[in-house]
């Protein structure tokens, strides 16, 4: 009777141990939630965790997201900012990065990047050239030839060569994606992320490791 008792009492015991093991152990692993870069990418905005979602406005997961990440993003403590890269993986869609970088450029993304979505995606309007975007615009206080001239600026050209560097840098092959502290990727492609809250619980994750070890580095 006694070995029975003592068996039981090491069964239990196991139990628990396995269950605070668990409970101490990592939610996200690389290669299980995110990937790490094979070489770190740098980035601005010195003393900060830099987040940035690389996306498409054509995407219809990136649309899906938009949302979620935009209330992700307002929660956010003063350390943590998001950027954001157009992607074109064919050369048709470039014209969807200059339309994200010339918004930019005027200061006008904040305020239409969500409603651009919702043109393309709901009210099914095509915004695939500059014209068509141009059209657009001035329904929305953005005079035709102000937005032109910054679509066919130096600087749009030279951003939108940028975004198309970073997306082979990143190694992105899908949209939406989100790098971490230009040193992890994580994205809706791993069982453990299946959707985008998941993808931002990984996200959160991340930037916790960051800072504590920025706060390691500064003490």
């Amino acid at each position: 009777m006694n070995r029975w008792f003592a068996r039981i009492a090491a069964l239990l015991l196991l139990g628990f141990s396995v269950a605070a093991n668990a409970a101490g152990a990592a939610p996200f692993q690389e290669g299980a939630g995110y990937n790490k870069l094979p070489s770190a990418q740098p980035v601005g905005h010195k003393g900060k965790i830099v987040v940035t979602e690389f996306f498409w406005y054509d995407c219809p997961h990136c649309f899906e997201f938009e949302p979620l990440l935009e209330a992700w993003a307002k929660k956010q403590p003063a350390d943590v900012v998001l950027e954001r890269v157009p992607v074109a993986f064919a050369p048709q869609y470039v014209a969807q990065q200059k339309l994200y970088y010339a918004l930019k450029a005027l200061g006008k993304v904040d305020a239409l990047q969500g409603a651009i979505f919702n043109a393309i995606h709901v009210q099914h309007i095509p915004l695939g050239t500059p014209e068509q975007m141009a059209n657009w615009l001035v329904g929305r206080g953005i005079p035709k030839a102000t937005f032109m001239n910054a679509y066919n600026s130096f600087g749009v050209q030279m951003e939108t060569k940028r975004a198309t560097q970073m997306v082979t840098d990143y190694q992105i092959t899908g949209v939406p994606t989100l790098a971490v502290g230009g040193m992890y990727t994580a994205s809706a492609s791993m069982p453990e992320t299946p959707n985008n809250e998941k993808v931002l619980q990984a996200v959160d994750f991340l930037v916790q490791q960051l800072r504590a070890g920025m706060a390691k580095t500064a003490k």
